[in-house]
């Protein structure tokens, strides 16, 4: 299951509802909004830290972009639309917001 976030971190805890959901191993992908979560030195470094251990952390490259982000927590993997494609191609989506 690809769990999409697309709302900022603080707003609704989509974040946090998305992990305490996830099976171990399934995709998170931060999106729109939701890449706020993916700033170095952000509230969330240690929510996403621990995310981490369990699954992988993607955020939209573009929604980076736009938003001027360029540090992000170690090991979050910034991606294009082509590789959101392939994210959903290869799980179900389930949208958090």
């Amino acid at each position: 299951m690809l769990h999409t976030v697309n709302k900022p971190p603080l707003r609704a805890n989509a974040l946090q509802a998305a992990l305490r959901v996830a099976a171990e191993g399934d995709p998170i992908l931060l999106v729109e909004d939701g890449v706020l979560a993916a700033r170095a030195g952000a509230v969330t470094d240690s929510v996403l830290e621990a995310a981490l251990r369990d699954h992988p952390v993607y955020a939209l490259a573009p929604d980076l972009k736009a938003r001027g982000i360029t540090r992000l927590v170690t090991g979050i993997r910034p991606i294009g639309y082509d590789g959101f494609v392939e994210l959903t191609e290869q799980h179900q989506v389930i949208t958090w917001t």
